[in-house]
C-alpha cells in the first residue's frame, strides 16, 4: 500500500506565472484528459514549459514570488506514488493519471490533490 509522505520543492525551480484579474468568466482547457476550469482570479502558471491554472487560493498559500512574474513554491505537499492508473479530482477539473505517478496534495488532509507524472515529480520535489 503506497504511504504519502511529505516533499518540497528543489531549489531552482521556481515557475512563471500571472493572475487572471481580467473582466472574465474564466476560461475551459483540455488537459491531462479532460476539461479544466479557470476560474476569475485564478493564477496561469508556466513549469518547465507544462502550462495550466492554479487555484487562486491554493496559488496565494503555496506560493512565493521571488522577482516579477516569478514565483517558487514555498510550501511542503504530501504524496505518494501509486501502482494503478486512475483519476483524481481536482479544482480546476479531473486529471487522469498513468501508474507510477505521484498523487500530490497541497494539505496534510489530501483535500486539494492533483497527479503529477513520475519522472517529472522526482525532478522538482525532494524528501522533507
Amino acid at each position: 500500500m503506497p504511504t504519502r509522505r511529505q516533499f518540497v520543492k528543489r531549489a531552482g525551480n521556481e515557475v512563471v506565472a500571472i493572475q487572471l484579474t481580467l473582466d472574465t468568466d474564466g476560461f475551459t482547457y483540455r488537459k491531462w484528459g479532460d476539461v479544466q476550469r479557470c476560474k476569475p482570479g485564478d493564477w496561469l502558471v508556466q513549469n518547465n514549459g507544462e502550462v495550466y491554472t492554479v487555484d487562486r487560493d491554493t496559488f496565494a498559500h503555496t506560493y512565493r514570488e521571488e522577482s516579477p512574474g516569478r514565483y517558487r513554491k514555498v510550501s511542503p505537499v504530501w504524496a505518494e506514488q501509486v501502482d494503478k492508473a486512475g483519476s483524481v479530482g481536482t479544482k480546476e477539473g479531473v486529471t487522469h493519471y498513468p501508474a507510477g505517478a505521484y498523487l500530490v496534495s497541497n494539505d496534510a488532509e489530501g483535500t486539494d490533490t492533483y497527479a503529477v507524472q513520475a519522472a517529472a515529480f522526482e525532478a522538482m520535489y525532494e524528501p522533507l
